[in-house]
């Protein structure tokens, strides 16, 4: 079933998030948000020169993020391309990190249904332990509401319960009305979690694209009774934003949310900083960037 279209207050939704990213977080509240954040992170290279050791190096970093520090969590998953799962997953063996993959023609998903499906198939055969599949935005912004719900449904179907995260790619959909209906779809659809971006493109997460994100989401737990997750991708580089995306999330879902199981970040360059802002928290002074190790 197609969700009604639920019309977006803009300039409610973008007030709201302003002050949401203005809340301050404080000595031992900022430690745990800090690993908590980790935890949620979504360790992610998804580029063309990427190899096979590059994600092994990338892996060794998502179990240890900081070699000789007891206590700090491994993030939740790596993500890559589908041809790079299996030496993913051969890396992460023994770990409780997950291996995540893009699929369906990612960053596009302008490829054929049976192209797309056959991509999603690939990932995973390969051991794929998650998907995060991209919506045909051109389909959507056409008014071809049903043709993108059958898509998410045909993907769902395949992963079975393999999670899927459902990327809207929300700085492509041109306004907090299309944002809401695109992630009511996904949730109908049967998305596990529903995702901002690529990070493929000029505008990536902000903070009123994913409120209004979880304004679905929270909707959709109280008509259902069942909560789907959140991802956030593209652009969160630093630990102030980390933070006031789990204020955000905290907020407006509540605390059943403030895990790896509905949230995660997706990210390369913010657990430097993340490890960085730790230790200040823990010390008093900043890591040396030579201290954390290299992916």
């Amino acid at each position: 079933m197609i969700a009604p279209r639920v019309a977006v207050d803009a300039v409610a939704l973008e007030s709201r998030a302003a002050d949401l990213a203005k809340r301050s977080v404080k000595a031992q509240a900022k430690r745990e948000g800090i690993e908590l954040a980790i935890a949620c992170v979504d360790l992610t290279t998804l580029e063309g020169k990427d190899s096979v050791g590059r994600v092994r190096s990338l892996c060794a970093k998502a179990v240890t993020p900081r070699p000789g520090w007891p206590g700090i969590p491994s993030v939740a998953a790596v993500c890559v391309y589908p041809n790079l799962v299996g030496t993913a997953k051969a890396a992460l063996a023994g770990s409780p990190v997950r291996v995540a993959s893009v699929a369906t023609a990612f960053p596009s998903g302008l490829s054929s249904l049976a192209v797309r499906l056959a991509d999603t198939e690939a990932a995973l055969a390969a051991g794929a332990d998650e998907i995060d599949m991209v919506i045909d935005r051109g389909a959507f912004l056409a008014g071809e509401l049903r043709r993108v719900y059958d898509d998410v449904v045909a993907v769902k179907r395949l992963c079975g319960s393999v999670h899927l995260k459902v990327i809207l790619e929300t700085g492509e959909l041109g306004s907090y009305d299309a944002i809401r209906s695109a992630s009511d779809l996904a949730l109908e659809a049967g998305a596990d979690f529903i995702k901002t971006s690529t990070g493929k493109i000029g505008v990536n997460a902000t903070m009123p694209a994913a409120l209004a994100m979880c304004y679905a989401i929270r909707d959709f737990a109280e008509r259902t009774g069942e909560r789907r997750g959140l991802k956030i991708a593209g652009g969160v580089r630093t630990t102030k934003s980390a933070l006031a995306y789990l204020v955000l999330v905290n907020e407006t879902l509540g605390e059943a949310w403030l895990s790896p199981n509905r949230f995660r970040i997706g990210a390369s360059a913010l657990l430097d900083d993340l490890l960085m802002q730790l230790e200040k928290a823990q010390t008093g002074r900043y890591a040396s960037i030579d201290d954390i190790p290299k992916d």
